[in-house]
This record gives C-alpha cells, structure tokens and sequence, in this order.
C-alpha cells in the first residue's frame, strides 16, 4: 500500500488504484468543474440557445476538457496538467456573438489554434526570450489575477441576489479554515485531500442556509453524446484576428502554467521539448474541438495550484481526471451534481489554491536573484497588468479588439511589459 501511494509522486509511475487516485482526481474535478461550463452558460445565455442547445454546450465543454487533457497527457507536454474551457476568450467571445454569431467562434478558433501550434514548432528559438524572470512575473500575476475570481465565489457568484451576504461569507470562512487546517496540521493521505475535504465540509454547512440547489441533478438527462459541428463553423476575418493574438498570448501564458507545474511539484524548470509539444497539443487540441463546438480551452491555474500543493504529479491520475471529465459530459447528471456545489463554497476552497500559484510564480522569479532590475521589472509589469484590467474603461478611447486583448487579461499586458523591460533594461553586474 506504501508503493501506491508513493507513486502518486511520481510522474511515470504505475496506477496508486482507485483508493489513492480518486480523492486526488476529484480535487482537481471541484476546482475547476464550474469555472470549465461557465463561459458555455454565458455564451448560451448570450446566443439566446435553448434549453437543449444550452445544455449540449455545456455538456460539450467537460468533453472537451477531458479530451484536451488526454491529448496533453499522451500526445503533448505530458506534464500533470488539466486542461479546461478558458476565461481568457469570454470578452472577445460574447464580442464575437454580438457582433456576427456563434458559429464564428468556431472558425476563428480553428485558426488561432493553428496560430498556437506554429509558435509551438518555434519554442526553442523563441525560449530565450522567456528566463525565469519572465516566466515568473506570468505566473505571478496569473495568481494575482484569480484574487478577484476567488473572493467573487466566496461572496456568492456574480449575479447571485444574495451576493455579499452573511451567509455566503459564513460558508466560505469556514471552508477555508477546514482548508487550512487540513493542509497544515493534518497528516499522510487526509492532508493531500484537504481541499475536497474542505468542499465536503462547506457543502455539508451551506445546506442549512438553503444555499445548495438540487434541481439540477433532477432535470439532467442520462446519456448524452457529442455531435459534429451541431452550431456550425464560419470564417470571418475579425474574428480570426482577435483569437489568432489571443491564442499567442496564450501560448506564452502556458509557458508560465508548465512552469509554475514543474518548478513546484518536481523542483525544475520544463524542458525545451515539454514546452514545444505542450504547445502544439494546445493548438492542435482546440483546433480538433471546434469541430464539435467545444470552446477554446487552456491549462488551469487552479489546477496548477492543486499540483503544486499536492505534490502529486502521477499521469495515470491526472487521466483519471481527464476521463471523469469525458464522463461529466457523457451522464449529465453526474456533472449536475458538481455544478450544485455553492460559489461561496469554491471560493473558500480556492482562495489558498490562487496564493499558491502566485508565490510559486515569485519563487520561480528569485531563482535569479531579487535585485533592483528584477523587482522593477515584475512590480511594473504586475502593476500594469492587473490595474489596467481593474480599470474597464481604462482603453475605452481605443478600437474594441485593443480594449478586448489588453484590457480583459492582466496576464497579456504583464507578459508584454516583462519581456520589453527584460530586452532594454541593463542587466545587473
């Protein structure tokens, strides 16, 4: 039993069993199961679709999660990363819809994913260009950038009637005191579940407060199987435009997520040929799932942040994820029951995830040293990234695709800020 559970901190290491594995597997399911079917829910609400055509959306989108994931598992970087629907593209999305419809998204997808995949080939050549420094000040401000995502959970979700409530801060306390604990003082397997744990506890205490929905799971069909371009494809330049810059800046950004995967899980840095091939599943996987209406994916942070304090980086259980995904959409029911985990609940249990990733990503930054060029560099670069995507009107006199990729993402303008500083700035003897 000892051998099991030790492989589940090794990468290539045979299957822990069910035993070890799930618990781990549906940590990483709760974190991010939400945050995966949100832009479809937006994105259908926006299209006016209908209840069935909202529902396969949905549905489509954990499919299309656990497919990217395997594709990255097997085919790509091979790292323990999951892979899920992304809030990156939301703005320039519901742009998209109300200004052309929903099959463009599709078009445009297919191409920025191409985009992706060639700046994959290219990695080694382009690499230089991305030290630790750079890399660090992205996954820094990647935590810094889920802050506000957290404690919008914590006080009930946004467009929630009680949003702020006693109630929902009540429930998020204590989700993330049972996180903490747990994570500290606990022991052996009971502190590398603590997060589901955590979730369980403030589950059982949202109930009370009538915070918990249920209809959800008693309207979910049984089965429920993708269809080939059920929301058809459609090439439009602006589109294309706008998710081809989109899909660069991401591709960088996944450069910081392997980073953050690696450096605190497995204490290095990726290599060149995990970068190139985990950038190329990346485009090739969202290209291959815009022909079922899948949305453009990325690698989760939270999930990141899950690795990092887990320290499990088995690949066996991170497929194991990825095919409790695949299963979600395939039985909606069995993704219903996920979706009536309460926001405040997420929040609490995420909140610790999000610091993680920050302070990984300032880790990564002072394996170069913490002198006056680096703090310069990442507190400029943070400092623009996050406040000008704090401000929504702050690029409001620009055209809408210059507001859509430099306002809605803190990690886009960080990235940019961070690379020129580290190219004109003298280098410290």
């Amino acid at each position: 039993m000892e051998r099991n559970k030790d492989a589940l901190f090794q990468l290539d290491g045979p299957f822990p069993g069910l035993g070890y594995s799930l618990p781990i597997a549906l940590q990483h399911l709760a974190v991010m199961i939400v945050g995966c079917v949100t832009p479809a829910i937006i994105i259908s609400d926006l299209a006016s679709l209908s209840v069935a055509d909202s529902t396969l959306m949905i549905q489509t989108s954990l499919m299309t999660a656990g497919i990217s994931t395997l594709l990255q598992l097997l085919l790509g970087s091979g790292l323990p990363m999951i892979m899920g629907i992304s809030f990156s593209y939301l703005a320039s999305m519901q742009a998209i819809v109300s200004g052309y419809g929903l099959q463009e998204i599709f078009g445009a997808q297919i191409i920025g994913g191409a985009v992706a995949f060639i700046i994959g080939l290219s990695i080694k050549r382009i690499r230089k260009f991305f030290p630790p420094l750079i890399t660090g000040t992205v996954v820094f401000t990647i935590g810094l950038s889920l802050y506000p995502t957290a404690i919008t959970y914590m006080a009930g979700g946004q467009g929630n009637p009680d949003f702020g409530s006693w109630q929902n801060w009540l429930v998020a306390i204590i989700t993330l005191i049972a996180v903490v604990i747990l994570s500290n003082y606990a022991k052996g397997f009971i502190r590398l579940s603590a997060i589901l744990i955590g979730i369980g506890i403030g589950y059982a205490a949202a109930i009370p407060f009538g915070l918990v929905d249920f209809s959800s799971i008693r309207e979910a069909g049984v089965v429920a199987l993708p269809k080939l371009a059920p929301f058809g494809i459609r090439f439009e330049i602006a589109p294309i435009i706008t998710f081809s810059v989109l899909y660069a800046i991401n591709s960088i950004q996944a450069i910081g997520d392997m980073s953050a995967t690696t450096l605190g899980s497995m204490d290095r840095e990726p290599t060149d040929n995990e970068l190139r091939r985990g950038i190329m599943a990346y485009g090739a996987s969202n290209m291959a799932m815009a022909l079922i209406s899948g949305l453009p994916t990325a690698s989760f942070s939270q999930n990141v942040g899950v690795v990092t304090t887990t320290k499990v980086v088995n690949r066996k259980t991170m497929a194991l994820v990825a095919f409790l995904l695949i299963l979600s959409g395939i039985v909606p029911v069995f993704s219903a029951f996920f979706t009536t985990i309460p926001s405040a609940v997420l929040g609490g249990a995420t909140v610790s995830v999000f610091a993680s990733i920050a302070m990984t990503g300032m880790k990564l930054v002072i394996t170069g040293g913490m002198g006056y060029r680096t703090t310069g560099i990442v507190g400029l670069s943070a400092a623009l990234g996050v406040g000008i995507s704090q401000v929504s009107d702050a690029l409001g006199r620009f055209p809408d695709w210059v507001t859509l990729v430099f306002a809605e993402s803190p990690v886009v303008v960080a990235s940019i800020v961070a690379i020129v500083l580290d190219l004109v700035l003298p280098k410290e003897k």
